[in-house]
């Protein structure tokens, strides 16, 4: 049991308790410690194996979290969960979701009309059945209505890349305007997290009209959902480039807010989040007899900083910190501290070393490859096409891969600005061997070991076969470590601690895949693996020349794991890089 199914169990919990109308205390309690277990490197596992009394040191983790921890990791289930699922009906649950409703609302629906499912309320609301209930009426009838509409797509998150570009393309618009002065994007693309939902901008303006006019009248506007005299609610057409994990076009949302001047840098800290972060800094703020909003920061009604974000933090005695660390993970330490890291920047860069070529599933050939990776400004490249498993990619052999390395020899002689290194993408096989004997292995220049296959296996198999990669001598860096696909396929039950401990002791490097659907490592493994000084190393796995400018949302993910240009092996000159093999 790993530490993302621990917290969705609280999660749960706290969802069914507040719908039956438990105390709120509690209610937040359990969503608190949920925020708490998400953000932790080490497994809740380990920490009960070394001592259970460390559990209580942790952030919002009383006596009775700390044995409800125990009794999941024991067990597998909590008992108090299981019951509650065994009594309200899962369609009650995702009412709640319904934007406009809150609990007391559901639990009339549920237990007054005896509503249990979605086509069940769907059909109550048509037929005016809800408006006749005490507290509700035509306009909440409608709601629901809108809600359902709404609540199909609820949950449903994006790539960020493919919403980040939109919505930067929209902010560069409303920036021409005569009448605005600022923009800036907020929210969770702000915060560069891997997927997101709702769209979020802020702006100043010397009349607000104008970039609500331009809003409302973009030639992909779908149509305006609400609209006052600061705030304006737009839904956007389906588009083609902005897919969700699961391959279906949804309807982009975007909140745009113009604010006064004074007060941008506030509602930009409020609306770029995230709600953990926030909760902290006005925890910070209370503490020094200061209000945090979204329009300032007050000593009773006297504005102290409103203006930048900086002046926000800065009044609270910290640094700025970068959005992509607003997670209330490590940030508030690190700035108490003084240790804000120097994030990386895509320009930190130097090599790529996950690609492939027509050889095997690639598009481009070799010299296409070089070329592009040339014009981006690298300075070394690994061609690391499949071995044989991979059937489906038409993956090499031993004879095939030989001839392949031969041509790869001969081609780089041509070139004098770039090192094209000899490499291969190894599957380790379901029975914890690898795909390619040793005597090949050897003559690479560079090694990747991956699962691709048998992701499902339970984690002492999982183990096995990675301890079998890491401990062969030939094996420079485990890639894709996790095997998920974002919204698509879970990943592997990776045993990380003793994996990142075995990948330390032997040297072997970590990728972080800058694929969007992949980005394996995530944030919280990839901190986990700096805090244990394994050398990471960002790569696009390219399958075409296009696919190097993916390199961009790796980079990104890193960023959010506090990795600095040290951290990234490949940030490193040639000659550099090739001292940090094994």
């Amino acid at each position: 049991m790993n530490n993302a199914k621990i917290a969705d169990q609280f999660d749960q919990l706290a969802d069914l308790l507040e719908l039956e109308g438990a105390n709120a205390f509690r209610v937040r309690a359990y969503r608190n410690a949920s925020r708490t277990i998400e953000g932790l490197s080490e497994s809740l596992a380990s920490i009960v194996e070394d001592d259970p009394a460390q559990l209580q040191e942790l952030q919002g983790i009383g006596k009775d979290l700390a044995e409800k921890i125990e009794a999941i990791l024991s067990t597998g289930e909590l008992r108090q969960l299981e019951e509650l699922k065994a009594k309200i009906p899962a369609d009650v649950v995702r009412m709640l979701r319904i934007p406009g409703i809150g609990p007391k609302k559901v639990a009339t629906l549920y237990h007054d009309l005896k509503i249990t499912s979605l086509e069940l309320l769907k059909h109550a609301a048509e037929e005016g059945k809800i408006s006749e209930l005490k507290g509700f009426g035509k306009k909440t009838e409608q709601i629901i209505l809108e809600g359902l509409e709404q609540l199909e797509q609820a949950g449903v998150r994006m790539y960020l890349a493919d919403a980040k570009p939109f919505v930067d393309a929209i902010a560069d618009q409303l920036r021409k305007l005569k009448s605005v002065d600022q923009v800036s994007v907020a929210g969770s693309v702000r915060r560069l997290k891997e997927t997101v939902g709702d769209l979020d901008m802020l702006a100043t303006a010397d009349d607000p009209t104008e970039a609500m006019d331009y809003l409302a009248n973009h030639p992909l506007t779908e149509n305006v959902i609400a609209r006052g005299e600061t705030k304006q609610r737009v839904r956007f057409q389906p588009l083609s480039p902005c897919m969700t994990p699961d391959g279906n076009r949804i309807s982009l949302e975007m909140d745009l807010r113009v604010v006064p001047k004074e007060s941008f840098g506030a509602a930009l800290q409020y609306f770029t989040g995230s709600k953990e972060h926030n909760i902290v800094t006005r925890r910070l703020a209370k503490e020094r007899d200061l209000k945090l909003n979204e329009y300032g920061l007050f000593h009773g009604e006297d504005p102290k900083a409103a203006a930048t974000e900086e002046e926000v933090y800065e009044a609270l005695d910290l640094p700025w910190i970068p959005p992509e660390l607003r997670e209330n993970r490590r940030e508030f330490i690190a700035a108490e501290n003084g240790r804000i890291p120097d994030l990386l920047e895509v320009s930190d860069i130097r090599g790529d070393l996950h690609m492939h070529t027509t050889a095997t599933d690639g598009t481009a050939t070799i010299e296409q490859m070089i070329e592009g990776a040339r014009e981006r400004g690298h300075k070394y490249i690994a061609i690391t096409d499949h071995s044989k498993r991979v059937t489906m990619a038409n993956g090499l052999d031993a004879d095939r891969l030989r001839a392949h390395w031969e041509e790869i020899r001969k081609i780089r002689e041509h070139y004098s600005d770039i090192e094209v290194y000899c490499g291969i993408e190894c599957d380790i096989l379901e029975d914890a061997t690898l795909d390619l004997p040793d005597d090949v292995l050897a003559e690479a220049d560079w090694v990747i070991a991956v699962l691709h296959y048998g992701l499902k296996q339970p984690r002492e198999q999982i183990t096995k076969r990675l301890l079998t990669a890491i401990e062969n001598p030939h094996v420079h860096m485990l890639g894709h470590l996790s095997g998920r696909l974002i919204g698509k396929r879970p990943g592997a039950d990776v045993d990380y601690e003793t994996i990142f401990q075995a990948a330390a002791d032997h040297g072997v490097m970590l990728e972080l895949n800058a694929h969007p659907s992949r980005l394996d490592l995530d944030d919280i493994r990839a901190a986990q693996a700096k805090e244990m000084g394994i050398p990471i190393v960002i790569n696009t796995d390219a399958h075409s020349t296009a696919g190097f400018d993916l390199m961009q949302w790796g980079v990104y993910q890193a960023r959010r794991a506090g990795l600095t240009k040290k951290d990234v092996a490949n940030t490193r000159t040639a000659k550099q890089f090739l001292k940090m093999l094994r």
